[in-house]
């Protein structure tokens, strides 16, 4: 064996060795470090040739991004042998390998949008061109933009179907309908999902964050939902990270708010001319020299809103994260209303095992502080009907009142003595767990938990006790009846806190497979949900000391001194626990991209319905057929796209009732006197039904999908047809069965049929002009088919909403009656005047009559349902400017204008004011007030919604990636028949389309905004 040894020192020929190989070591690592640091540069274009700006190029496999400039160039660190990917939402995605010393060419493919999108749907997503079901998807590029704080107003106009109406109150959502009311018992607002959390408050969603939403309209695409998914859906999903370079975004904007519009009062020089020629005279109680208007009294001169939104995003090879913090303030213009609102964010995905595990985790927090106008609707109703002779204050600088006169109070004392703040928290935390399997499956875990709470207080000042005899009203909006208040003795305050959780578990398998020509996707999954709701209490207290401790110190009070007071521990049954267990499944089958076959269905279980009831079956089937990809369509090149889509399914709801609604409830019932003595009576004050179970909504659904004319122009036309069985409502029974008389059971139906249009155009498209324009039309027909129910007696025809403005007790505006819609006006018929001037009506018979009477001689007269709504865009873009208008409308519509009826009063002019349209009344007319058609008016408009002006600065420093800056105007103006404030009025619950005072405000809004990356 011989032995290897090592020389201890080189020789002289060794180290010529070592040295020669050290320079070609060094050599080698140089021209290897070269080949990591070189430059490549390149331009990408578009199909046409015309540079591609703002696309993302990416080294594969690393963190190096750039971004192409205004001439489509890029200049990004590789090495010779890497792979470019580049990246931009109006093309296809493309890679490229780089090639060393020459720069690279890339032409991109324009996206057809209609095709290549990628839609969420329930538990996954697809791409467009593959659906079969409608759903409408609208990217943050198209929100609506503005001081906006609600995600309903978001999309106010950009759906066909989706009816939104807003107010300018900065603490009230909007009233949100899809494709017609379906139900009697909830606000019809369609079901919210954010990120895969289902049921979601989307409170916890800032503007600035969303990334897409998803509106999910007919039932094959809602029916994996079950028993909440009749009234629609809607998916959110916001921003992540993505692998790159970490990308910082602030946007931030100030706005300027002003009434868009007041109701057209008489002044008082105006006030006085009228009753002096109609030989009336103001009570020197009232009249004291002065000319107030009341509106501008109670309303600030001008609201600003700013909003402020930091981001960061980026991500490594195995993760990626997303942050954001968001901050807004918005004033509202009644005095001492306001929101203001924070809202954080984070989102992180880790992939592990050669990224076939997928770990998410999101976060989402909104605190708000909210402040309401005290006692808002007062408020409301009394800046008009207060008399502008009156002073706001006495000389010794007391806020003047004239106690004498009932129902009438000095509107700026009510907001002086007054408060009323909430304070919200919604917390939204979700931990997903994917894993890729063999075989095309992907198993995916998502567990959930939202926590809301809410702490309110109000308080009603010392001064407030004066009112105690002066017949004050709690104004409910519509339908609710109003009652009286009182406020106690030294002050009065009301304090409550509730929280509501939702704790969820979803699992579901997914199953992604092609066969030659055929592919499968379906899912299989469980889902349970637990929800607590109301767990907190309410107290009320009176009799305080001071009035600046206001609604925090409660313990200061006195209540028991006052034999008469009792303690608002607040409603019965606010506390509820139920649970939902759900089955779901679906298949999807494709067939060379030619056929698509839909099948899904969920099983519920839920504990809110009767014990015989508690599951139900909720199928649904879709089916499309791509014509465009047959062979007789090969040669034509008109269609870039055109699919046929039929659907149908089942839908529930079961929102709108309680955890009890199924359940006997005993309570008690009065008092009776026995013995000598007065015994409280004790019984069921509710029966049960154990036969109770959710109301279903079957929809049909027609559509066409088609792009032609090299995707120049895309759309979609859907014709539905949603039938509404076993509403759930109360009947009355027989006391003999129900000691009570009254069950709630199913038994009526409601049926929407409508026809929505979407179009989507590119009429010119030049180097250094776009313009881009899409127009969307929605009509809906909606009807009560039925109210009854074969086991109980009534249902039909209830008369509903009654303002109860002076002199108009137990006069209503409307009627639940099958074969009408929801909402149907009924009231007397107006016929004019007769020979001394009085307002007469029709009665039952068709004959004249001046003393009509309350419910017989009532007519159908006409709907508050819209006959078309109607949102169009347009987009222009020259060199680095961008102009953005959008029109929406609504029409065929009317409005029962009971605020102007209200004001409409020559007769009592001298007790308060009146509109300036009375000025050619006699005072005589004692009728002319009355509710009834002439009080009934167009409610179609067509608004400019928003204008907005931007300009893009290009490398405006080495640090700052984009640059935007913009100018906007929201409800630049509005045209309209409507006499009253707005004719934006409420389009949600079972009494839509009431004006009864309780109208806030519509504002003008005027806008600067800054948008900047890093």
């Amino acid at each position: 064996m011989h032995e290897l040894k090592m020389p201890l020192a080189p020789s002289r020929n060794n180290k010529r060795t070592f040295l020669l190989m050290l320079f070609f070591l060094c050599t080698s690592m140089g021209i290897s470090y070269a080949q990591e640091v070189q430059d490549i540069k390149g331009t990408v274009t578009d199909s046409k040739g015309q540079p591609a700006i703002g696309v993302t190029v990416v080294v594969k496999g690393s963190s190096k991004t750039a971004l192409t400039d205004e001439n489509g160039a890029f200049t990004i660190k590789a090495a010779p042998s890497a792979t470019l990917s580049f990246s931009a939402i109006n093309y296809e995605p493309r890679e490229m390998k780089v090639v060393a010393g020459s720069p690279l060419s890339v032409v991109l493919t324009d996206k057809i949008a209609q095709m290549n999108e990628v839609v969420m749907v329930g538990y996954g997503r697809s791409s467009r061109k593959n659906l079969s079901s409608a759903v409408t998807s609208v990217k943050p590029e198209d929100l609506n933009r503005g001081a906006i704080t609600d995600v309903g107003q978001l999309l106010q106009g950009k759906v066909p179907g989706l009816n939104i109406s807003a107010s300018g109150d900065p603490n009230r959502p909007a009233a949100v309908v899809l494709r017609g009311a379906s139900t009697l018992n909830s606000s019809q607002s369609p079901f919210y999902v954010i990120d895969g959390v289902p049921g979601a408050d989307i409170s916890v969603i800032a503007p600035d964050d969303i990334a897409s939403i998803d509106v999910l309209k007919d039932a094959a695409a809602t029916a994996i939902y079950g028993n909440r998914a009749a009234n629609g859906v809607i998916m959110v999903t916001t921003k992540r990270g993505r692998k790159g370079q970490a990308v910082v975004t602030y946007s931030s904007y100030v706005g300027l708010e002003k009434v868009s519009n007041e109701l057209d009062m008489m002044n008082a020089a105006e006030l006085r001319a009228f009753i002096a020629a109609n030989g009336q005279s103001l009570s020197p109680n009232d009249d004291k020299g002065a000319n107030t208007d009341w509106q501008q009294v109670v309303q600030r001169s001008s609201a600003t809103s700013h909003n402020h939104n930091l981001s960061l995003n980026g991500g490594g090879e195995h993760s990626t994260y997303s942050a954001s913090l968001n901050y807004v303030d918005r004033q509202g213009v009644l005095l001492k209303s306001s929101l203001r609102r924070v809202i954080a964010r984070l989102a992180i995905e880790q992939f592990a095992l050669n990224d076939k595990v997928r770990f998410s985790l999101n976060v989402s927090n909104s605190n708000s502080n909210a402040s309401g106008t005290p006692q808002r609707n007062s408020v409301l109703q009394q800046m008009v009907s207060y008399l502008p002779v009156s002073p706001v204050r006495n000389p010794n600088g007391s806020f003047f009142e004239n106690w004498t006169n009932t129902g009438y109070f000095n509107p700026a004392a009510l907001i002086e003595y007054g408060q009323d703040d909430t304070k919200f928290n919604n917390l939204i935390g979700s931990f997903n767990t994917q894993v890729k399997l063999p075989f095309g499956l992907t198993y995916d875990l998502n567990l959930s938990y939202q926590q809301g709470t809410s702490l309110h207080g109000e308080y009603y000042g010392s001064y407030y006790s004066n009112y105690n005899s002066a017949n004050f009203y709690y104004k409910p909006d519509p339908p609710l009846v109003h009652s009286l208040l009182n406020f106690g003795t030294n002050g009065s305050a009301l304090r409550n806190t509730y929280q509501n959780t939702n704790k969820i578990l979803e699992t579901f398998l997914t199953w992604d497979r092609k066969f030659g020509g055929h592919t499968i996707n379906a899912v299989l999954g469980y889902s349970y949900q637990d929800n607590i709701t109301g767990e907190g209490f309410q107290t009320s207290a009176t009799n305080f000391p001071v009035d600046n401790v206001g609604y925090n110190n409660l313990s200061l009070s006195n209540p028991y001194a006052l034999p008469t007071y009792r303690i608002n521990f607040g409603s019965p049954g606010v506390y509820q626990e139920t649970r939902l267990i759900s089955d779901f499944a679906r298949l999807n089958y494709n067939y060379r991209d030619k056929y698509l076959l839909q099948l899904s269905g969920r099983r519920d279980g839920s504990s809110v319905f009767g014990a015989n009831k508690q599951w139900g079956y909720f199928p649904a089937v879709g089916a499309a057929w791509r014509i465009n990809q047959e062979g007789f369509m090969q040669d034509q090149r008109l269609f870039s796209d055109l699919k046929l889509r039929a659907s149908y399914g089942v839908t529930g709801n079961a929102t709108g009732f309680n955890a009890y609604t199924a359940q006997i409830i005993s309570g008690t019932l009065g008092s009776f006197y026995y013995n000598g003595n007065v015994v409280n009576a004790y019984g069921p004050t509710q029966a049960d039904n154990p036969n109770l179970q959710w109301e279903k909504t079957a929809t049909t659904n027609l559509g066409l999908d088609f792009t032609f004319l090299n995707g120049k122009i895309s759309g979609s036309l859907d014709l539905y047809d949603k039938n509404t069985t076993g509403m759930i409502y109360s009947y009355r029974v027989d006391p003999i069965l129900v000691p009570n008389g009254n069950i709630v059971a199913n038994g009526g139906s409601m049926r929407n049929r409508g026809i929505e249009l979407m179009l989507s155009a590119t009429p010119v498209r030049t180097k250094n002009f776009n313009w881009t324009s899409s127009l969307n039309l929605a009509s809906n027909n909606n009807e009560i088919t039925s109210l009854t129910n074969p086991l109980f007696s009534g249902g039909d025809s209830v008369r509903l909403t009654q303002p109860e403005g002076a002199g108009q007790t137990g006069s209503t505006l409307q009627i639940l009656k099958s074969g009408r819609p929801l909402g149907q006006f009924f009231t007397l018929n107006y016929a004019g005047k007769n020979d001394q001037g009085i307002s007469q009506y029709y009665d039952r018979d068709g004959k004249l009559t001046t003393a009509p009477a309350i419910g017989r001689d009532y007519f159908y007269m006409g709907s508050p349902q819209p006959k078309l709504l109607l949102g169009f865009t347009n987009t222009l873009r020259y060199q680095n400017f961008d102009l953005n208008i959008f029109f929406r409308g609504v029409f065929g519509n009317k409005i029962f204008n009971a605020t102007r009826a209200d004001l409409f009063r020559p007769s009592t002019a001298q007790f308060t004011n009146i509109l300036k349209d009375v000025a050619g009344e006699s005072n005589k007319d004692v009728n002319a007030y009355r509710y009834s058609s002439r009080f009934i008016e167009d409610g179609s408009y067509v608004r400019l919604d928003n204008a907005t002006l931007g300009y893009n600065f290009n490398k405006f420093s080495q640090y700052i990636r984009t640059l935007r800056v913009y100018a906007s105007v929201n409800n630049a103006f509005v045209i309209t028949k409507y006499t009253g404030i707005d004719p934006e009025i409420n389009q949600g619950g079972i009494a839509p389309g009431v004006d009864a005072g309780n109208f806030y405000p519509k504002t003008r809004t005027i806008l600067f905004g800054v948008n900047v990356s890093f």
